[in-house]
């Protein structure tokens, strides 16, 4: 992934303590739900670029999921049986 670009942004106090705040009730930092809001404003007006990269996964993963790291194709020995009659077949 390229280097994300650093910049200068003035907010006035009532609007970043607001984003704030928002960004707090859904678990992301200021920064992250800036560029959230950002992404779905230029989404909505029809402007997100092509080649710009889908947000960065943040966080830790959930317990018990695999994570993008790990190779997951569930095709493997590892992949889990599906009980007799679930698979589709009479």
């Amino acid at each position: 992934m390229a280097e994300r670009k650093k910049i200068l942004l003035r907010l006035d106090p009532a609007v970043h303590d607001a984003l704030a705040r928002w960004a707090n009730d859904e678990l992301r930092s200021t920064n992250a739900q800036i560029e959230f809001v950002l992404r779905k404003a230029l989404a909505d007006h029809g402007r997100m670029p092509k080649s710009a990269g889908s947000l960065p996964r943040r966080g830790r993963p959930p317990k018990g999921r695999p994570t993008d790291d790990q190779n997951d194709d569930r095709t493997g020995a590892d992949a889990p049986e599906a009980p007799e009659g679930e698979d589709g077949r009479t």
